[in-house]
Formats: structure tokens, sequence, C-alpha cells
């Protein structure tokens, strides 16, 4: 999945050779940290630095020595401190991983990868609002019906509905932002959280050069809540990008033909009906949409380890943290792609406005009514009133229904409007008299 989903910058965060890249520089500020507080002499440091160097040079030669060793010692770790030791090939690599524990290195890696794809995926959102922006403002006065449960209610405009969608990523870029500090948390306090082999100022040094906060406390691991975090939010951004989709899978359906997805030259829609343009790419974000939400689950469930930890939540984070990751990126890249080629149809929008036959204009009228001293039931009986009988005629099958006509030819509405009133009223520009203002508070 990782392969067939992520884009080369997201790809590259979560390959073996950029984790293991990670594990020397992680080992080497340990060392030289040690240096500092004159436990590791500075000789030996040059010769692990040395060894680390050859390694920084082959990263693939590494993942693949790596990976033989593993083969025999089944720890991953012991593969990669082996490995370097026997690029050292120096009594000095005793001192390569002193009083380190694996977790030191693998949970602050995980910090740096997830803080390294957060980057990424914050770049993206601000690039999914800036192709929002320019559709919203293209469209920001062209009306479309508004539905309520799946059926029409009153007017909207097509650039409210975008604003909409700007905004909601607005969230979604506040919270990626969040979840990037709660994640960039590393440790290096030993087998078991308590320092006893290290001091904390090793800690300290390591989570500084790498751009992290030291855990103020942890077990052997940093705590999988801080990763669950991080899972949910992407669960969370990526059920904002489930929403959308499914609202434009609806624009897109035949009856509505409101908006549709890029259809591109070549492309089929179906292997039986060559007709068909189908809103496949909008669905394919609503399905892993739905992956995002399983990982989440999982990190939920490696946050209960048993006492210092266990390793029940490894295997489980070896495929959640980069599919998770990836997929996101892929998904606002896709995102991205369908804002700027979205087809959007005025006129089809204009049409289905007269389908409800004026019928839009219902709490208008209403509200006038009561302004005009009627009860809210009374002024309801007339209108619901007039809207029924709208329908009656429409579906006697004449083609003079019209919701503001009917109330214009009913004595006990009439007398109560001006000629020419209930006109004004029932109008478009009723309803979007305060769509400017809204996009000045979005600041858009």
């Amino acid at each position: 999945m990782i392969q067939r989903y992520s884009r080369p910058a997201m790809r590259a965060i979560w390959t073996d050779e950029n984790k293991l890249k990670t594990w020397l520089q992680i080992e080497l500020l340990a060392s030289e940290a040690l240096v500092k507080e004159k436990i590791v002499p500075a000789k030996d440091f040059a010769k692990i630095k040395a060894g680390c160097d050859k390694w920084f040079a082959d990263l693939p030669g590494l993942v693949a020595r790596q990976k033989e060793l593993e083969k025999v010692l089944n720890h991953d770790v012991i593969g990669f401190t082996t490995a370097v030791a026997e690029a050292i090939n120096d009594n000095a690599s005793r001192w390569f991983h002193f009083g380190l524990t694996s977790s030191d290195v693998g949970d602050t890696c995980y910090a740096v990868q997830m803080v390294q794809s957060a980057d990424i995926l914050i770049a993206d959102v601000k690039t999914v609002r800036a192709a929002i922006t320019k559709r919203a403002k293209e469209y920001k006065f062209t009306p479309c019906i508004g539905r309520s449960h799946g059926i029409h209610a009153e007017p909207t405009t097509f650039g409210l509905k975008l604003a909409l969608m700007h905004d909601e990523f607005g969230r979604a870029l506040r919270r990626l932002e969040t979840a990037r500090e709660a994640v960039g948390v590393g440790k290096i306090s030993g087998a078991v959280g308590t320092s006893a082999h290290l001091s904390p100022r090793v800690e300290a040094y390591v989570c500084k050069k790498l751009g992290l906060t030291p855990a103020p406390i942890a077990t052997q691991v940093v705590q999988r809540d801080i990763h669950a975090e991080f899972q949910t939010t992407l669960a969370l951004v990526g059920a904002s990008i489930e929403r959308w989709a499914v609202e434009f899978r609806h624009l897109q359906r035949t009856e509505v033909l409101e908006a549709e997805e890029p259809f591109t030259k070549g492309q089929k829609g179906s292997s039986a009906m060559p007709h068909k343009r189908n809103p496949i790419t909008w669905e394919r974000l609503t399905g892993l949409a739905r992956v995002l939400r399983g990982n989440a689950l999982a990190a939920l469930e490696n946050v209960a380890l048993w006492h210092e930890r266990d390793i029940s939540h490894s295997s489980v984070e070896r495929i959640i943290f980069p599919d998770s990751c990836t997929l996101l990126d892929y998904m606002f890249g896709l995102l991205t792609r369908l804002m700027d080629g979205l087809a959007v149809y005025p006129e089809n929008m204009k049409k289905n406005l007269g389908l409800s036959l004026g019928m839009w204009n219902s709490q208008t009228v209403l509200l006038a009514l009561i302004r005009k001293g009627l009860t809210r039931e009374a002024a309801y009986e007339l209108v619901q009133d007039a809207a029924m009988k709208t329908w009656e005629v429409k579906h006697a099958g004449r083609d003079d229904a019209d919701f503001v006509e009917q109330l214009k030819a009913d004595p006990a509405v009439a007398k109560y409007f001006k000629a020419g009133e209930l006109d004004k009223l029932c109008s478009l520009n009723f309803h979007f008299k305060e769509v400017n203002n809204r996009f000045k508070k979005l600041r858009l």
C-alpha cells in the first residue's frame, strides 16, 4: 500500500534508509553527549563517528547488513548496533549504544519521522485551502439550492458551500499543527525511563539537536496516548476529506449534476457502459478515510501496554505510522487535483432551483406574516396550505405550478401584502445579502 499510494517526499520519510539514518543520528548524538559528560573518550568518539560516517555514506548497505544480521539475531536494533560496531571495527565500539535501550532509539526516531510527516501534511492542507479559496471566489454569488435531508431547503451559493469547506480545512490545519507539537517528543532515559545509566543531560542534548522536546517522564517507551492523538488527528482530517467527497459525489448524480470531478482524455467510466462518468476519485477518498479510521482504532488499542512496556504495539506501528501518513498525503494530492479541475454547472444549479417551484421562499413568507401580527401557528398553516396546493398543481401535470403565484391568488394571504411586496421578498438577493460579510469573516 505504501508504494502504491505514497508520494516521493512522504515515501522517503518512511524508508528503511531514512529510519536507519535517523537511528545513526540519535546514537551519534548520544555518544557526543557522553563525551561532554566525560564518559566516552574523545579519541573513541572519533572512531565511532568514522564508523557511522561509513554507513551515512552507504545507507542501502547499512539496511542490507542490518537485515542480514536481524535474520539471525531476531532483533532489529541489535542488528543495527552490530552492523555499526563492524564499521567501527575497534574497541571504541563498546561505547556505541552505551546506556540506551532499543526504544530510546526507536521512539525518538518515530518522533522525528512523525514531525517530518506532519510538516508535509501541513503544507498539503495549505495547498488544498488555496485551491478551495480560488474556486470559492469564482462562484461566490452562483445560486444553488441548499438541501436538508437531501430535500430542497433554501437557496445558498456554490461559493458559500466552498467557503464552508475552506473553513473546515482551517480546523484541519490547526489540528495537524497541534498534533505535530504533541508527537515531537523523544526519550533517552533507559530501560524503564529512570535515567539510571544516563544523565538527563544526554536526553536533553539529543532531543534539542533533533528539534524535539524530551518526554518529562517515560517508561521504556514514550507513552502511546501521544501516538494515538496523532493517528486520531489524521483520521479526523481524513473524515473531513470524506465529508466533502460525499458532498461532491451527490452533486455529480445524474439527477443533480451541479458539479463533476475531472474526466481526463482517454479515461473510461465502465467496462459495460461506455457512457458512464463516475465519481471514482471521490469514492476512493471515501474508502481511504475508512482506512485512516481503522488505523486510528489500532493506535488507541496500543495505549494500554503491560507495566513499563510490552511489544504488542510495535508490529502495529510498523504498519499504521507509514500507512496513515502516506495515505493522507496521497489523499490531499487527489483533493487538490479535484478542486483545481472540478467542473461546475451553474445552469444546472439554476434548473434545480426551479424544481421546488419557488417553495424555498416558504420561511421568508412565514416570517413576514409573523411580523404582520399573525401567530406562528396561523402563519405556518397559511404558508403550508399554499405549498401543498402548489404540489397538487404540479402533480396534476400542469406547468403553471408556482408557489409565489399561489400565495398571491389566496385572499387569506394576499390581504397582508402590498402590490409587489411578495415578489420583492421572494428573491435570491434576499438570501444573499450577507454573502460578502461571510467571505470577509473568513478572510477569503
